[in-house]
């Protein structure tokens, strides 16, 4: 018998020993500390952006103190540029990512993404004197747009097809509008969203958007760190009570106006 209970104990300890330690989930974290951490880019209007008392607003602002609501701790906006959304997260400077991130194949290597909490599309953002009608017009033309973005590495890639003109990255869609205005680029392929509100706000006189861009609907996602499966599962349910009680589209007719856009994907399961 006492053979048996010194085996037993070995076994224990040395099942004790070689057992995963226990990993507290960055939800728990985020809950602990009291702060949620969202990393926004704030010269994206309507999704981010400054107002006159300089503090930041927008869909994506809205959407960051909704989900510390939910989860019972104070929101901080983290002010990021489109370039360091990612950095942001594996540098730890943010929790999650609010910023209007397209989900993409190449970025999940990266950072985890939760479902779509909203879907752009896009247009061709150009001046009055450019001489541009619609987007093949821009075939030879000099055209920009923020490095790293959905519609950049769509419109390099065209830009390339063509064979004529060219392709400038910029690090900020303000970067991109000054550029435009000054005649440093002849167009720009944004979202329909950013365009209407860039025109509407009438900062860069004789600019005009001049029909859609032949891209995909630009899913955007909300990030966190890709191991961090707590935390994505959380965003994956918040995003669907955003939707399913309305406060989507409360929060689209606040900044946008109309019908918020469909988030699902036909024959996709989610």
């Amino acid at each position: 018998m006492k053979a048996f209970i010194a085996a037993a104990a070995t076994a224990a300890g040395l099942a004790a020993a070689f057992a995963p330690a226990a990993q507290a989930d960055q939800l728990d974290d985020i809950i602990a500390s009291g702060t949620l951490r969202c990393a926004v880019v704030l010269d994206f209007p309507p999704m981010g952006a400054r107002d006159e008392q300089n503090n930041p607003v927008g869909f994506d602002v809205d959407y960051c103190n909704d989900l510390a609501a939910a989860l019972g701790v104070k929101a901080e906006i983290v002010e990021t540029p489109f370039p360091d959304r990612i950095p942001a997260l594996v540098s730890g400077r943010a929790d999650i990512g609010v910023a209007s991130t397209s989900d993409t194949l190449e970025r999940a290597k990266t950072v985890g993404f939760s479902i779509p909490y909203f879907a752009f599309k896009n247009v061709v953002l150009t001046r009055e004197d450019a001489g541009i009608a619609d987007f093949n017009a821009l075939n030879g033309k000099t055209v920009g747009s923020v490095a790293g973005t959905y519609e950049a590495i769509a419109l390099e890639n065209d830009v390339k097809k063509w064979g004529a003109g060219s392709f400038r990255p910029y690090q900020t869609q303000a970067d991109v509008f000054l550029a435009l205005s000054q005649g440093q680029i002849d167009a720009t392929v944004v979202t329909s969203t950013v365009a209407a509100a860039t025109v509407k706000s009438g900062k860069f006189p004789g600019l005009t958007i001049k029909g859609d861009a032949p891209y995909n609907i630009d899913y955007v996602a909300l990030i966190a760190l890709r191991n961090e499966y707590g935390l994505l599962n959380y965003l994956d349910l918040f995003v669907n009570q955003q939707v399913r009680t309305g406060r989507y589209q409360e929060l689209f007719e606040k900044h946008v106006g109309g019908e918020a856009p469909d988030l699902t994907i036909a024959k996709v399961y989610r």
